[in-house]
């Protein structure tokens, strides 16, 4: 085995194929490899995969240690009330 069915993001079944693919493809920062592949868009959002990018593209000599960056995260576009989420705690 070449390494290349190692999945990166178990959360949206990226390989480490894909994320070499989109290497070979101009993505060269985390960023836009998570745009390319889905890699960090799944339910952990990118903790459990980003670091494994990151490794991936300074072991390819793309990026290095000093100017590896990880992906920002996002909040939510419009903020709720926690009561919103479980509805309201009066048993409903």
């Amino acid at each position: 085995m070449d390494g290349t069915e190692i999945y990166i993001c178990r959360c949206e079944e990226v390989t480490r194929a894909d994320v070499l693919q989109a290497i070979a493809q101009g993505c060269h920062t985390v960023a836009s490899i998570k745009r390319a592949t889905r890699a960090g868009m799944g339910a952990c959002q990118g903790r459990m995969c980003g670091r494994l990018i990151q490794q991936i593209l300074m072991s390819q000599g793309i990026q290095s240690p000093e100017t590896i960056e990880g992906d920002k995260p996002r909040f939510p576009i419009v903020p709720c009330e926690t009561g919103a989420l479980g509805g309201g705690g009066d048993g409903e």
